[in-house]
């Protein structure tokens, strides 16, 4: 069966990528990029959250509906549908949000007003430095926040533990809240490391993991997923705190099998 999350095509027509699979009209798309710093990723057109996108970000634009866009987020393949209004030309971003969460300010100052909040991974186009701040076309960043687009981060775990106390968020891709795939996925994005959106895709993305369990380890429970810390300690974005939290594997395991029948379905790793 055809995954709509990764099927870049409407009833209408279809991306250019499907050429010799479907019989939709096809095009090219129009690669735009994300507009504001944080937009939900929607199933339909004023529909539920997916998954979210940060400033930035290529999206290709297939299809257009009642004021919605429909296409594809570049870094993992998720389809899906978007405001107009987060999509557009933009500028080629420079440098990324490497921190947790930072602001872009109206002035090059501490107590100038903040205009808006940018997550970890919102993409930014530097065109130049007014003491500790970098200025974009957009207003001014806090260079210690930014890192050179390329430069990377060197462990998820770290990334993830960063996050600690995030409010859980079906769906959410940020600080200000997070589901167990969106916390992966972000913590191996900021290392450069691309993996799809979803737990059940990221699961078959993977190797299977052998012996012991190492930090980095990735824990798949069918519909959630969590990073190993160490042997015996994982961290995870969870329905159970509600937030992103530290949890003891063993007792992890035990009590959502005794909550609701479920036990790992494998351990997998980076290689």
């Amino acid at each position: 069966m055809t995954d709509r999350r990764l099927t870049p095509a409407t009833t209408r027509i279809a991306l250019s990528s499907l050429a010799g699979q479907t019989d939709l009209p096809l095009t090219e798309g129009e690669s735009l990029r994300i507009a504001l710093p944080l937009v939900d990723l929607l199933r339909a057109p004023g529909g539920p959250r997916d998954r979210q996108l940060w400033l930035g970000e290529r999206f290709t634009v297939i299809d257009r509906a009642d004021g919605f866009v429909f296409g594809q987020a570049q870094k993992d393949g998720y389809c899906g549908w978007l405001p107009e209004a987060a999509v557009a030309e933009g500028t080629q971003p420079t440098h990324w949000v490497a921190v947790p969460g930072s602001h872009l300010y109206a002035g090059p100052k501490v107590q100038a007003p903040e205009t808006a909040a940018l997550p970890m991974g919102a993409r930014v186009t530097v065109t130049g430095e007014q003491g500790a701040f970098a200025e974009t076309p957009l207003g001014f960043v806090p260079m210690a926040h930014l890192l050179p687009i390329g430069r990377w981060l060197s462990d998820p775990v770290s990334v993830a533990e960063s996050l600690l106390g995030t409010p859980y968020l079906w769906g959410g891709n940020s600080r200000a809240g997070i589901d167990c795939s969106g916390l992966v996925q972000l913590a191996h994005h900021a290392c450069g490391i691309s993996l799809p959106g979803d737990s059940d895709l990221q699961e078959t993305a993977l190797e299977l993991a052998t012996g012991d369990t190492r930090r980095g380890d990735l824990i798949f429970w069918p519909g959630h997923v969590a990073l190993a810390v160490g042997e015996s300690l994982l961290i995870h974005a969870n329905g159970q705190t509600m937030s992103v939290a530290y949890e003891p594997i063993a007792a992890c395991i035990e009590r959502v099998k005794a909550a609701e029948g479920r036990v790992p379905s494998s351990y997998r790793r980076l290689e």
